[in-house]
């Protein structure tokens, strides 16, 4: 899977050099909130967050590119016997999760040229996913690399030519894989500024 995402993006990269139009990088703040079996697990929101987002324009309506991010969730659960598998420990509990997508992009924007910009999105590709369970003196630590989908609505705010504020919702679906036997979802508010170049 690694090896499939990794040529993907190079051929990405290559195919937008040729490109000769406007590109936008946006660099936001996200806010994550746990779905699912990921919510089950932590059910406290994640105040540590990133996203960088590349697009080439390939017209004024449509733009091409990758996102990367990074998303910690955290919760101390408190004293209490805990049971994974055929284990049980009694204990407080420090949870963490920690998510890495990386991803390529699409984005169409419904009203380019104008001051105020709605856009919507799709991403595919890879995320990687760490789950930790400190107890005491033991840890326990489950990995994978779950495929992940990403559709995702925002809005640029232009402030003048060279850049915009910029607001965005997007959800990760990454699917069951590795250690992690269910799907590992989230749901972000990003918020921060796009450069145009």
């Amino acid at each position: 899977m690694k090896k499939i995402f990794i040529a993907i993006c190079t051929l990405m990269v290559f195919g937008l050099t040729t490109i000769q139009a406007q590109s936008k990088t946006s660099l936001t703040y996200a806010v994550g909130f746990g779905t699912g079996d990921l919510g089950e697990f932590i059910s406290q929101p994640s105040f540590r967050g990133a996203n960088v987002d590349f697009r080439q324009m390939t017209n004024d309506k449509m733009g091409i590119g990758f996102s990367l991010g990074w998303n910690v969730f955290y919760e101390e659960k408190s004293h209490d016997t805990y049971t994974f598998e055929n284990q049980s420990l009694t204990g407080k509990q420090y949870r963490y999760s920690n998510f890495v997508p990386m991803l390529a992009s699409f984005d169409y924007y419904l009203t380019a040229g104008q001051k105020i910009n709605p856009f919507i999105g799709l991403g595919t590709g890879v995320m990687y996913s760490r789950r930790n369970t400190d107890m005491n003196l033991y840890t326990i630590e489950q990995d994978a690399w779950n495929f992940t989908l990403q559709p995702q609505i925002g809005i640029e705010i232009d402030n003048n030519l060279s850049s915009s504020f910029t607001v965005i919702a997007k959800y990760f679906n990454g699917f069951a894989a590795g250690d992690l036997s269910a799907d590992q979802s989230y749901f972000t508010i990003n918020v921060g500024w796009t450069f145009k170049s």
